[in-house]
């Protein structure tokens, strides 16, 4: 299959042939119509995570099933679906708990899995969904992998109507995705990003206000939702009101912080990690954006051979939302 290929990391991608996957009994093999970038497709060229290589990079995607393994039920070939990029055991304590991100053999497509910038895609029969038929190919290849993490964050931060959400660095796609689901969940939402741009999209798309990243956020939230780290943590922080809680998935700008331990518990304060989410949530996810959970979209690139271009915007942090590649272009 034609694919775009990690030959080391750190390392670059080049565009080639590499041997199509074979699903094994339990996994579908998928013909990926559109797929979305990730920070993970920078960060494996860097060795932040080291893949396995040879690599093929894309958490996110949505195609039609071209091929189905021997014990798969319920999935057929011919089905147009989308891809959840988390993918556990199901069957250890956590699993079956409903916890699959705490799996010892948890893993994420694109990650330690080759992924979805290529011609075809092979995971579990259990990590694909039915294509809402109303949703675009653009905009359920975009929403998986942030659309999920930004789920489990609200949920674990307890977000509810009427709460005061601040969504830090609202260009990227886990923000955006908090963004539209913070909206959804009632929340009054504020954002920051650096780029006045951005700011006035996140209003015109229905955030009470946006502010300038670099200056302190004019606001006191129930609720912080962070992945940007050290570039923003300290202003983050300080705008909490007392028993507020900050969620956060990433440092994206700075993976070391530090915490003034006194205001800490003064303030009674909650610091929250979350990462990915369990097949529970998915679902969850999958039945809001069948719903009409808005997507964030900020530009689809025709064709896999893109996949340079829209790297680039990704590495300049141009986007506000998710960057699309449409395969069949």
């Amino acid at each position: 299959m034609e694919s775009w290929i990690l030959d080391e990391s750190p390392g670059s991608y080049r565009f080639g042939s590499i041997e199509t996957p074979q699903p094994g009994p339990d996994d579908v093999r998928v013909r990926i119509v559109a797929s979305a970038l990730n920070h993970m497709d920078l960060w494996v060229t860097r060795g932040m995570p080291k893949p396995r290589v040879p690599h093929v990079p894309g958490c996110d995607g949505a195609g039609i099933v071209e091929e189905i393994g021997s014990a798969v039920v319920g999935v057929a070939v011919g089905d147009e679906v989308v891809l959840n990029p988390a993918v556990s055991c199901r069957r250890c304590a956590y699993c079956l708990a409903g916890d699959g991100p705490y799996c010892r053999r948890f893993q994420i497509i694109g990650e330690q899995r080759w992924g979805t910038h290529s011609e075809y895609a092979v995971l579990p029969a259990a990590n694909v969904s039915p294509k809402p038929p109303d949703r675009t190919w653009e905009e359920v290849a975009a929403f998986g992998l942030c659309t999920l993490t930004a789920w489990r964050m609200l949920r674990r931060a307890r977000v509810t109507a009427g709460s005061t959400l601040l969504v830090v660095g609202v260009g990227g796609g886990v923000s955006s995705a908090g963004m539209m689901l913070g909206l959804a969940m009632g929340a009054r939402v504020f954002a920051t990003s650096r780029d006045a741009a951005k700011r006035a999209r996140a209003v015109a798309l229905g955030a009470s206000d946006a502010f300038d990243s670099g200056e302190d956020f004019p606001v006191k939230a129930d609720v912080v939702f962070e992945n940007v780290g050290g570039a923003t943590w300290d202003r983050s922080v300080a705008c909490l009101k007392s028993g507020g809680r900050l969620v956060t998935c990433g440092g994206t700008a700075g993976s070391t912080v530090s915490i003034n331990i006194p205001r800490l518990f003064f303030k009674q304060y909650e610091i929250i990690g979350s990462t990915m989410g369990s097949y529970a949530e998915w679902d969850q996810v999958m039945a809001l954006v069948a719903g009409g959970l808005p997507v964030v979209v900020d530009e689809v690139f025709e064709g896999l051979s893109a996949y340079p271009r829209a790297l680039e915007r990704l590495e300049q942090g141009q986007q506000l939302g998710k960057i699309v590649l449409r395969h069949d272009a």
